[in-house]
């Protein structure tokens, strides 16, 4: 019992990135949104959260910047992207908006309001008119998009990828289990 109630009364012994021996810790600039502490006996590593989201203190993951509610990394601030204003009557409730940057990319304004960004497969492009992500030969904005980084050979083959050969089926080695048979009442 007196382990216990040690680690339960255990004094904070900071070190380096780490307020607490053990724990999830956010970084100590507060304008490093993506970047957060995973502490073990006073010992960190820095995790880096994947692109678009950042570390959420109360949870202790990854989320959307919208979700964390952390000053300074907020949506428009970690994307540099403001949702448009939109007509509610007319509009889409989550409408999409392509990455004036990268053609690869969009943004899906939650109730019109809050970006996320989000992004096309490889060898895909979102396509601003239709709003939705298509093959880059579909898209002309963007036909360029890929060049010096896919052939045109890889991206024929993204879009077309060859289909596996059917196997054979297998014949099973096994004997057939004999049927059960359920006990018969004799009449009397």
């Amino acid at each position: 019992m007196a382990p216990i109630l040690n680690f339960l009364s255990e004094q904070p012994q900071p070190s380096q990135h780490c307020p607490r021996k053990h724990g999830y810790f956010a970084h100590e600039e507060t304008n490093i949104c993506d970047k957060f502490y995973y502490c073990v006996d006073g010992k960190f590593n820095m995790i880096v959260c994947p692109n678009g989201l950042v570390y959420n203190e109360k949870a202790g993951i990854c989320s959307w910047p919208d979700e964390a509610k952390k000053k300074g990394c907020s949506s428009e601030e970690v994307f540099q992207f403001e949702c448009p204003k939109v007509n509610e009557s007319v509009g889409a409730t989550h409408p999409r908006y392509a990455d004036p940057d990268d053609c690869q990319y969009f943004y899906v304004c939650i109730n019109g309001d809050t970006p996320r960004r989000s992004g096309c497969k490889l060898g895909q492009v979102f396509d601003d008119v239709q709003k939705k992500c298509d093959w880059v030969r579909n898209v002309p904005e963007c036909a360029d998009w890929y060049k010096g980084r896919l052939t045109e050979e890889q991206l024929k083959e993204l879009e077309n990828p060859p289909t596996p050969k059917p196997r054979p089926t297998k014949v099973s080695r096994r004997r057939p289990r004999p049927p059960k048979h359920s006990p018969v009442e004799d009449d009397v």
